[in-house]
């Protein structure tokens, strides 16, 4: 049994009293050492902080924005089924997308708008965001390569959603968490999620203790022996 009732009690603890690293320090602990993505990924603003469950979305390269001659009937969509994903988005879930190149904007300012009102956690796209001004204002948690205004219009769809992706080698699945800020995003697989974040919550708890003793003038190698914590 979780120390915390439902998702929203775990991420407000994760928000008040957790890091991203110390998350990450506890899964290598628990034998998940491949689960940060790629470091390119940072905070529109360094102070954004992202943790809800993964809506993963599958991005795919196209060459025109509306195909005329296709065997495929998504093709003649403009941005594919995007908007369907974005309409899907629940409350603390992250908007999570990759399979498409870097060459235009996967994130801007009116899907944030949306997001916010479906009252969920924040976006990580593996490529580029754009309208920064807007999502600065707006104060919505993004995370990507940076800013870069080129539309994805006539350059890439979306072709799938809440299904498994892949970004680095790492697969995300519907219901993993998703806990970033500016030193990094982590995946936490759903199947471990209890052990990782009461581990962190005891880490972080045993890391006072720590901070305290340095300051009161102990040595790193007594305070490492004493608590197990460095």
């Amino acid at each position: 049994m979780a120390v915390w009732k439902d998702d929203k009690e775990l991420f407000k603890i994760a928000k008040n009293e957790l890091f991203v690293a110390l998350v990450g320090d506890v899964l290598d602990k628990l034998g998940y050492q491949h689960q940060f993505l790629s470091p390119k990924l940072k905070p529109v603003s360094n102070d954004f902080v992202v943790i809800g469950r993964a809506m993963p979305v599958l991005e795919a390269d196209v060459f025109e924005e509306a195909a005329e001659n296709t065997n495929n009937p998504l093709m003649k969509k403009p941005f594919g089924i995007m908007f369907e994903a974005l309409d899907s988005l629940k409350e603390d879930e992250v908007y999570i997308c990759s399979g498409s190149s870097p060459r235009y904007a996967l994130w801007g300012g009116l899907m944030s708008t949306r997001a916010i009102k479906l009252g969920a956690a924040g976006a990580i796209v593996n490529g580029y965001s754009r309208d920064t001004n807007e999502i600065l204002d707006l104060k919505f948690p993004t995370f990507s390569f940076g800013g870069y205004a080129q539309d994805q219009g006539p350059r890439g769809k979306v072709i799938d959603y809440r299904v498994p992706i892949e970004i680095d080698g790492i697969r995300i699945n519907p219901g993993d968490i998703i806990f970033g800020d500016r030193d990094g995003v982590l995946v936490v697989p759903q199947e471990v999620v209890i052990e990782a974040f009461e581990g962190a919550i005891e880490k972080s708890r045993g890391e006072q203790l720590v901070k305290k003793a340095l300051e009161e003038g102990m040595s790193t190698v007594d305070a490492f022996n004493k608590f197990g914590i460095m």
